[in-house]
């Protein structure tokens, strides 16, 4: 007998949302897939830089507050379709020189057991704001 499969939906996606913009590492590793992937919207390598199984995906989803204390993903839009997903929003930022960035994104995501296996950021590359 097989184990019932876990389905990911867009409201997972919206739950998954929520726990970004509480600053929930524990909720948002909850998410996430033993073997998951996390490619981050900047670094050196074609797909940003890349974190790797749950410790280094960890700290890179950390990253993100250290980066914007502040950080906020608003008006979010999720959809799947089989083992696949994309959350649109606009993130909104604060970094601690004051440099504020407010930017459309959008995560495509992979899906395996009932789990995000990989996290794939995308951002537009607008100017900090001024104001």
């Amino acid at each position: 007998m097989t184990e019932p499969h876990n389905t990911i939906t867009a409201e997972t996606l919206a739950e998954f949302a929520d726990a970004w913009n509480r600053h929930d590492i524990e909720a948002l590793m909850s998410f996430m897939h033993d073997d998951c992937l996390f490619h981050a919207v900047a670094g050196p390598d074609l797909l940003g830089r890349t974190f790797s199984g749950r410790d280094e995906v960890r700290e890179g989803f950390k990253a993100a507050w250290t980066n914007f204390p502040d950080a906020a993903w608003l008006d979010g839009n999720h959809f799947v379709v089989g083992d696949r997903g994309v959350s649109e929003c606009t993130f909104k930022g604060t970094k601690a020189d004051g440099s504020r960035i407010e930017a459309r994104m959008v995560d495509v995501f992979t899906f395996k057991d009932g789990k995000i296996l990989v996290k794939n950021a995308f951002r537009k590359d607008r100017p900090a704001l001024t104001t």
